[in-house]
């Protein structure tokens, strides 16, 4: 059972910031209500109104509703209408499938002047023979009756044997009034029944305990379990608010069951580290990541792909010395880092483009390199550029002031290099060589080529 609370509607309203006082609309549909309570007192700006799929047996605690327009109790247990003289603005009320056999209890909406649009579809009322004709000279005010508008000739003609139709119709109230104080005595006796069973001696509880928790102990109870919940649901029974309790009862002990199950099979903790205390590497959020060492500012950095869209607060960081771990949503990524690391000096961040998670941790020993010898490398790495620069900008230069004039004409590549005239008063450069003792110079043989 769900009781309503100031909690729960607080959580139902965020559409208004949490405040309930200026509450205009609120929907507490599915929740097993049993009771309308505190609403009228807490929410007395409300217009609309979801009360639908709960167990509410009764129509209470509206009436000082002034404003509301709109009341929605579609599968429910109510039986009668009631309690709404007060709700001045009501425009229209959704009883679907409910279980209203009093049909004359719609005389309570007379002095609803607002009130336009009436849903009573699959009551037992609708079956009564002149149910429709009935309500429309009821009525006046009402323009919709379960979802179709009513024509003027309806209303003439319902207004003309509204006379000879109500007594017809008081006479099925009382049949089905006798009917429901029967299947309320079958419901009583059923109970009784089911509590004079005493659990734990049916023979089935003491193999139980001889036998254990052993597996086929397991499937026997399970087959057993399957073959009750299918006679419950083949079991024809009458709709009425009984039997939809018992049917909510029977779900409710179907979902402890299966939740008292999932809790047996719990998952056995995970081995974190190895017999020698060695982490483990463990992803179990499948997360991709990325772990560098940066040398130069001493520290290891570690970039996990968090989720782009998940909360902080669904994070967990644990730095140690020789490992880190991060619970993601309950899941543990875990990784042992290549060197000692300082957990008090420790940062972790989440970038605000990718989502990402990047924890920087410094060495516990930091790599220390010589100031000196970082100096010189710089110095001799600045000389080289200087004299790969000069090198390159390096050309000939003739100083326009000196006082000797250098001919210019008449340099050669080589000092060894002379000019010999040749054939033909052509001109060429023909190298000199030192010629061997040997060597006799005849000049009518023509120079090599």
């Amino acid at each position: 059972m769900t009781k309503i609370t100031e909690d729960l509607i607080r959580k139902r309203a965020e559409h208004n910031n949490l405040e309930i006082s200026t509450l205009e609309e609120i929907s507490l549909h599915q929740q097993d209500i049993e009771r309308i309570e505190y609403i009228d007192k807490w929410c007395r700006e409300l217009k609309i109104l979801y009360l639908q799929s709960n167990l509410i047996p009764r129509i209470e605690n509206v009436g000082r509703l002034k404003k509301l327009e709109y009341l929605n109790l579609a599968l429910n247990n109510i039986e009668i209408i009631e309690n709404l003289e007060g709700c001045e603005s009501l425009n229209k009320l959704d009883l679907t499938v409910n279980f209203i056999g009093e049909l004359t209890s719609i005389e309570t909406l007379k002095e609803n002047y607002n009130f336009r649009e009436l849903f009573l579809t699959g009551n037992p009322c609708t079956e009564y023979e002149g149910y429709k004709e009935y309500v429309i000279a009821t009525l006046p005010q009402l323009k919709w009756l379960d979802g179709r508008e009513i024509e003027k000739s309806e209303r003439i003609q319902a207004v003309q044997e509204y006379g000879e139709i109500r007594p017809h119709i008081l006479e099925q109230q009382e049949e089905y009034r006798r009917k429901r104080e029967k299947q309320k005595e079958e419901a009583e006796l059923k109970k009784k029944q089911e509590k004079e069973k005493k659990p734990g001696f049916d023979g089935r509880w003491y193999t139980d305990i001889n036998e254990g928790d052993t597996k086929e102990n397991k499937t026997k109870e399970k087959n057993e379990d399957d073959t009750v919940n299918k006679e419950f649901w083949d079991e024809k029974v009458a709709f009425t608010p009984e039997s939809r309790i018992e049917v909510h009862e029977h779900i409710k002990k179907q979902k402890e069951k299966q939740n008292k199950s999932e809790e047996k099979k719990e998952k056995k903790p995970r081995k974190m580290f190895s017999d020698d205390g060695t982490p483990f590497n463990v992803n179990e959020a499948k997360l991709d990541f990325a772990l560098r060492e940066d040398e130069d500012n001493n520290k290891v950095v570690l970039d996990l792909a968090v989720y782009r869209h998940m909360d902080t607060s669904l994070l967990d960081c644990d730095i140690q010395t020789t490992y880190v771990r991060v619970t993601v949503k309950g899941k543990i990524f875990q990784l042992c880092l290549p060197v000692e690391v300082n957990p008090d000096s420790s940062t972790a961040q989440r970038s605000l483009t990718t989502g990402h998670l990047v924890i920087s941790m410094p060495f516990a020993k930091p790599i220390l390199k010589p100031t000196k010898m970082l100096d010189k490398n710089k110095k001799t790495e600045e000389t080289n550029k200087g004299k790969i620069s000069r090198q390159k900008e390096e050309h000939l230069e003739v100083d326009p002031k000196a006082k000797t004039c250098v001919d210019i004409g008449n340099i050669v590549r080589d000092k060894c290099e002379k000019t010999v005239p040749p054939l033909g008063g052509m001109r060429r450069l023909v190298k000199e060589r030192e010629n061997s003792e040997d060597f006799v110079d005849d000049l009518d043989v023509p120079p090599l080529m």
